[in-house]
């Protein structure tokens, strides 16, 4: 009985064998079909992904919000109805900031990008004129120079705003125009998620309890709660350190005369979002387009200027907006930009900050969790 057993066993064993790998075949061989399949879940899903990530960019001004409605003894009302007003409350000053952005600064910087590249000729001709008039053995006559010179007089700049592009923007905007429906979806799901986040999260605590040992539970509200916590600090830290960024940068470039100063602030601020690389790449570009707009002097002195402002940026200002640091080395933060950037864009130098403190979180738990059993057995 034992031994038909045992055949029953291994012959069950090489049928679900033979299963697995029939499945991984056709799975590889219908890769195509599958992704395809998996990119119109996704885009269906779309707006449900964009409202939740609202909804986790807004929780925390929610939250302090909400807690500061609470304090109110009288009207009863707002206490009451804390979180709905709140909610509200932060909707609204998103908004504001929103309509400030397409009021003033959204035109300014188009008009500043208009104007540029209508006078770019002229600021290139400026710019030869002060080279030619450097002594021979200047660094800015070398042969490379020259050559990158050569190179930026080749760029049409007008190519992205003729007749053509900006029909193709329009066209774009018509794309974008159906979307709406999306963007109101996303918009009505992040409501829902704010208003309903302390049932949505005990009822995936009561799933995970249901579901896995209590150990395994608690361990998986620990870093469920310290992942938020890294993700959280870093977006919501970084996106209003990068806004103060543009600010400071704007007023101080104004102050000294620097043409484009606004534009050129918040493209530092915004640059400024991806570690390291981003505040590198922003000044070599506001110095280039300072160059060309207001000369050497100028750009030397702008350089000057925001790199001081960075480095209180990245010692001062930054700490106390992120608050608790994310505990990891610069090399390991530069390697996560680079493979980020390489795989995943723009999208994945910023991102890969966080994931990769996740990451260090999970290994340094195992590496000694491990330890300690050692420790145990000797």
């Amino acid at each position: 009985m034992e031994e038909k057993k045992r055949k029953l066993t291994k012959w069950l064993y090489w049928f679900l064998f033979a299963v697995a790998v029939i499945f991984v075949y056709k799975t590889l061989d219908n890769f195509s079909a599958i992704g395809a399949w998996l990119k119109g879940l996704l885009e269906v899903l779309m707006p449900f992904i964009i409202g939740i990530l609202i909804a986790y960019i807004l929780y925390i001004p929610s939250k302090k919000v909400e807690g500061f409605y609470r304090k109110f003894k009288r009207p009863r009302f707002i206490s009451k109805k804390a979180r709905p007003l709140a909610v509200f409350t932060v909707y609204l000053i998103a908004l504001i900031l929103i309509i400030i952005a397409f009021r003033f600064l959204i035109p300014a910087v188009a008009n500043a990008v208009v104007d540029f590249v209508n006078n770019f000729q002229g600021y290139y001709s400026t710019m030869m004129k002060a080279i030619e008039e450097l002594p021979e053995d200047s660094v800015f006559k070398s042969e490379e120079v020259l050559n990158i010179v050569n190179e930026v007089k080749n760029i049409d700049f007008k190519q992205f705003i003729n007749m053509e592009k900006i029909a193709e923007y329009a066209k774009g905007a018509i794309d974008v125009a159906s979307k709406v429906f999306d963007f109101f979806v996303a918009l009505v799901v992040s409501v829902y998620v704010l208003l309903q986040r302390r049932d949505i999260l005990n009822f995936f605590k009561d799933l995970s309890r249901a579901m896995f040992k209590e150990s395994t539970y608690k361990s998986l509200g620990r870093y469920f709660d310290r992942t938020n916590e890294i993700f959280f600090n870093f977006i919501a830290g970084q996106v209003l350190d990068g806004f103060v960024v543009g600010i400071i940068t704007s007023i101080a470039m104004s102050i000294m005369g620097v043409k484009y100063a606004v534009p050129l602030g918040f493209m530092i601020g915004l640059f400024n979002l991806i570690p390291y690389f981003g505040a590198i790449i922003a000044v070599v570009i506001a110095a280039l387009i300072t160059f060309l707009t207001g000369g050497l002097t100028q750009a030397i002195l702008m350089v000057v200027v925001v790199t001081i402002l960075q480095q209180l940026d990245a010692n001062i200002i930054n700490p106390k907006i992120i608050g608790n640091s994310l505990e990891i080395s610069p090399l390991l933060v530069i390697f996560a930009v680079t493979v980020g950037g390489a795989y995943m864009g723009v999208w994945g130098m910023f991102l890969a900050v966080p994931i990769i403190a996740v990451i260090k979180l999970f290994i340094t738990d195992y590496i000694e969790y491990k330890n300690k059993i050692k420790q145990t057995q000797e």
